[in-house]
């Protein structure tokens, strides 16, 4: 049975952090439809939006969102991207919808900014996390109970995992691969994508 992947989508989100992460799940199941065509698919990838209306990334990318907050599958694995997210930090339910997803028992991620509304839940608090360069300075004033690192693609805390900006989403979706099925295929995923995987240097101490 596949394992589902959702990806939050919103206006003004950063496309990179959404379309990376989107590549590197449908990439994964690809190759590994190669040396297991009989099996189901590895992973089930989709977005999510607030509601059914399409939304606007940054530059005007047009996305229509597979589902909405109150229609998705279950998830295994959350993935929230960055961008602008100012809007969406005043959005209770999108808040309420994101800690809802904050569970043992599935992955809830970040790229970039989208570490702002993981944070919003509380439920950061007292974690390592990572974003973007430029912000973290804003999210360790706006959340000084999280311990904000620098020089770090991605932090993985568990449940939790947050990584620093935009083209780092990858990295920290490749990470995820090989956490939800195994090191091999995160490297064929890499090698298929023709992508420079960047381990990061917090998970070889």
């Amino acid at each position: 049975m596949p394992l589902n992947i959702g990806i939050y989508v919103f206006d003004d989100v950063e496309v990179l952090d959404f379309a990376g992460p989107y590549e590197v799940f449908t990439t994964a199941t690809r190759v590994q439809g190669r040396t297991h065509p009989d099996a189901a698919p590895l992973f089930d990838v989709f977005t999510i939006g607030r509601d059914r209306e399409p939304v606007r990334a940054r530059a005007g990318l047009k996305i229509d969102p597979d589902f909405t907050l109150d229609d998705h599958p279950p998830l295994d694995c959350l993935i929230v991207p960055g961008g602008v997210v100012n809007a969406e930090l005043e959005k209770a339910d999108v808040i309420r919808w994101i800690d809802r997803q904050m569970d043992p028992c599935r992955v809830v991620a970040s790229v970039c900014t989208g570490a702002f509304l993981l944070a919003r839940t509380g439920k950061l608090d007292g974690l390592q996390v990572a974003t973007h360069w430029e912000d973290i300075d804003d999210l360790q004033r706006m959340f000084p109970a999280l311990q904000v690192l620098g020089g770090v693609r991605w932090v993985d805390q568990g449940a939790l995992v947050t990584s620093a900006g935009i083209s780092a989403g990858i990295d920290m979706s490749l990470h995820l691969v090989e956490r939800l099925h195994g090191r091999g295929l995160a490297e064929r995923t890499a090698r298929q994508m023709e992508f420079d995987w960047t381990e990061n240097p917090s998970d070889r101490t």
